[in-house]
């Protein structure tokens, strides 16, 4: 067999993209943020849900919840407000309705889910606990603990702490945690909820923003305040990926602002074994199938044969 030949067919070798999170194996490591991609259906007509690593669904509650009024979308510079207000199907509605199309999906299906007290985080995860399409949950402590004053549980690591042991114990699917930076140390949060039985750790969520109409002087959000995502949130959210990877031995999914290849890559670099991509579904449906291939291309143009050559290369 000739170079030329041999040459060739190392450049038509695809590189194994595939990783492995808490014992869910995925495809490859790209997946939708929750919130950003309904329940999975929404989107089958724009991509293939089988060239995903995971389809990560809208979060649930014990009951369902109807969000807050409107307007609660604000476009900004290089991102977005959000408001909505966690609007959701419900638990059992999702299972009734909601996964009977998942089923058929050869993808793995992560529920996110959220409470407003410690009990009904604890009923949802028995809820999801026993459920064989569900291959893991991933739990939002970006909410009030309407018992203790309102504070939200993922500011405080004792909150976080505790809420995080108690789905533990109530839940047999592997548990990502999904950590807010609103926080002055992010890796203090980490390291509770890891302590605490997370298996997995997604961050960032978004940072609280608001923004004004100059014009009629009010908040261009009805709630005030909300969440801002997108492009202009990536730094941030890169620095506070990388300060969790140091601070954990759990696996770390990152998120925050990844619109292009690039983007998912120094996510990589920095540590996180996957990334999850939010706003940008909204810009452009298929942008998840953009940054795999594109994820595919750099490793065949740098030589990579294993995606996990390139997971926590950060030189320093």
């Amino acid at each position: 067999m000739s170079k030329k030949t041999n040459e060739k067919k190392a450049q038509n070798k695809r590189p194994n993209l595939a990783v492995e999170i808490a014992g869910i194996k995925l495809k490859n490591p790209v997946m939708p943020a929750s919130g950003t991609f309904g329940y999975g259906e929404e989107y089958a007509p724009f991509l293939d849900l089988e060239r995903i690593g995971a389809i990560v669904t809208k979060g649930l509650s014990l009951k369902p919840k109807a969000g807050n009024p409107t307007p609660r979308i604000a476009e900004t510079i290089s991102g977005m407000l959000n408001a909505i207000g966690l609007q959701n199907v419900g638990v059992d509605a999702f299972i009734a309705h909601k996964l009977p199309f998942l089923r058929e999906i050869n993808t793995p299906v992560i529920v996110n889910f959220f409470g407003n007290t410690l009990e009904e985080y604890g009923e949802v995860a028995k809820r999801l606990s026993d459920i064989p399409e569900v291959a893991g949950v991933e739990l939002n402590i970006s909410c009030p603990n309407v018992k203790q004053g309102g504070i939200v549980f993922g500011t405080d690591p004792k909150a976080a702490s505790e809420v995080v042991s108690l789905v533990r114990k109530n839940l047999t699917k592997p548990l990502i945690v999904k950590l807010t930076p609103n926080v002055t140390d992010i890796s203090v949060t980490a390291r509770a909820v890891e302590e605490a039985g997370a298996d997995a750790i997604c961050c960032i969520n978004t940072l609280t923003g608001m923004a004004v109409d100059v014009k009629t002087r009010r908040p261009r959000l009805a709630n005030k305040t909300g969440g801002l995502s997108g492009p202009a949130i990536r730094p941030i959210a890169v620095r506070m990926v990388h300060q969790v990877v140091q601070a954990v031995k759990v696996p770390v999914i990152g998120v925050g602002g990844i619109v292009r290849p690039v983007d998912a890559l120094e996510f990589l670099i920095v540590g996180a074994t996957a990334v999850q991509v939010g706003t940008a579904n909204f810009v452009d449906p298929a942008a998840m199938i953009t940054i795999i291939d594109g994820i595919e291309a750099f490793c065949v143009e740098e030589g990579i044969e294993d995606i996990h050559e390139l997971i926590g290369s950060l030189k320093v």
